[in-house]
């Protein structure tokens, strides 16, 4: 876990992270541009993002902006296991 926008750049590429959940108010300003900039230097990254806003435009900018999946935090119970299943291919056939 890491609490900070540079934090979290340094640890994918440290770490070599293949997967991230992405809380998208880590960025100062538009949450949608740490996602393109996560998607310009991590390319084969997989990303979701999760957010409090319910409203279809962040969902929509967020998507286009390069994220796998979106996921509301006040549905993380049930949505983020289904996303983290469906980005890996370990979702039950």
């Amino acid at each position: 876990m890491v609490a900070d926008e540079p934090s979290l750049f340094e640890t994918i590429d440290r770490m070599r992270v293949e997967l991230a959940v992405v809380d998208i108010s880590i960025g100062h300003g538009n949450g949608s541009n740490i996602i393109s900039r996560l998607r310009e230097q991590f390319c084969d990254l997989k990303l979701i993002v999760i957010s409090v806003h319910d409203e279809p435009s962040v969902r929509s900018a967020v998507l286009r902006a390069g994220a796998d999946a979106f996921v509301l935090k006040r549905a993380i119970a049930t949505d983020l296991i289904p996303a983290l299943d469906a980005l890996t291919g370990t979702a039950e056939r």
